[in-house]
């Protein structure tokens, strides 16, 4: 008889990508996957596209500063749980996934009341705070960072690594080229910001254009509505969001420069791409990114360039910097202990589940 499980997580790209590099391993060991996001968000789409089973329930926000909706939130939370636990008595799984964010917190919740077993997963340096309102109703909680084991209980973490999809690293230079319509001669960048996208880095990328064309092929994946169909520059390709290609655009990229989200970094380390990390700010985050790019930057992986540091000579510094040095990168990323998690997380979810290891 088949094992269920129940996968949860959304607000972002990186919060359900995971999830998805878990499916195949999933599969071939024999579990039925299900999925619990919130009603519209991201997760949505990405999870149904893969087959999954879908539902959403109500989630809540929880903000660190002064808000109306920290008022109406509280309640959203309670209905969630309430909604969560009529779709796991449902649905009836043996062991709860939770990639993290908002949405999560109920699900989590509502496993822990149905006396359902969960293992969660924290992609970031320091626990977010809907991941660390889970933690006490977990059995085990893996990481990404060795720095984060001393911010999670110790008889519950485990660095793993993070899932990494495993068709990122099927991915053909020749396709991706053809795609963007590049014929390989130069070099090529590839800039991601994200699901979501990033103005300032999209910005200041399209700024320095005409001088980073002359040496280098751009792809650019901005961000869903960030398109600027003004631009008409030979070398320079841009999309919103790309899913199927981007394996195959991965292998195109000679570099990458990018955000540097926990899933998106990891991947980057996976596929050995030297890159420049332009983290989110304190003043619009709680400052995970830096934390993240910091890590890589002393482990000899990334380049990392601030928001408040980065103008048009900066950055095109840090692109032809990483760019020459791009053996060091390669080298130290492929001396790295810190490998693809879907096997590590695969043995505690089979622990979890009751199943017995092959």
């Amino acid at each position: 008889m088949n094992k269920r499980i129940v996968l949860t997580g959304g607000g972002t790209a990186g919060h359900v990508t995971p999830n998805i590099a878990l499916l195949p391993s999933l599969r071939a060991e024999g579990f039925e996957p299900y999925y619990i996001g919130s009603y519209e968000g991201i997760e949505k789409g990405l999870i149904e596209a893969e087959g999954v089973p879908y539902r959403g329930i109500a989630t809540g926000k929880f903000r660190r500063y002064m808000s109306l909706k920290n008022i109406t939130d509280p309640f959203r939370v309670i209905r969630g749980v309430e909604e969560a636990r009529k779709i796991l008595r449902e649905w009836q799984p043996d062991v709860v996934f939770s990639k993290g964010g908002f949405v999560a917190v109920p699900v989590v919740t509502a496993a822990h009341s149905l006396k359902i077993p969960v293992i969660a997963h924290e992609s970031d340096l320091t626990p977010g705070l809907a991941n660390r309102l889970s933690f006490p109703y977990v059995l085990k909680i893996c990481c990404n960072f060795p720095e984060t084991l001393e911010h999670l209980p110790a008889s519950k973490a485990v660095l793993t690594g993070s899932p990494i999809r495993r068709e990122l690293l099927e991915g053909s230079r020749e396709a991706g080229l053809a795609f963007a319509g590049f014929t390989g001669e130069k070099p090529v960048l590839m800039m991601m910001g994200g699901s979501s996208g990033s103005v300032i880095v999209n910005d200041a990328l399209r700024h320095i254009l005409p001088e980073l064309t002359h040496d280098f092929d751009v792809i650019h994946l901005c961000g869903k509505g960030r398109l600027e169909t003004s631009i008409k520059i030979s070398g320079y390709v841009q999309f919103e969001y790309i899913s199927k290609e981007l394996k195959d655009l991965f292998a195109a990229a000679d570099i990458v420069l990018s955000r540097a989200g926990a899933n998106a970094i990891c991947e980057l380390l996976a596929l050995k791409k030297p890159n420049i990390l332009v983290p989110l700010s304190k003043a619009a985050s709680r400052g995970d990114q830096i934390l993240n790019a910091r890590s890589f930057e002393k482990q000899g992986f990334s380049y990392v360039l601030e928001e408040e540091e980065m103008d048009n000579d900066s950055l095109l510094a840090g692109i032809r910097h990483v760019y020459e040095h791009r053996d060091e990168y390669i080298r130290a990323m492929s001396e790295s202990t810190q490998s693809d998690g879907i096997s590590a997380v695969m043995a505690l979810i089979r622990e979890a589940a009751g199943v017995a290891q092959n």
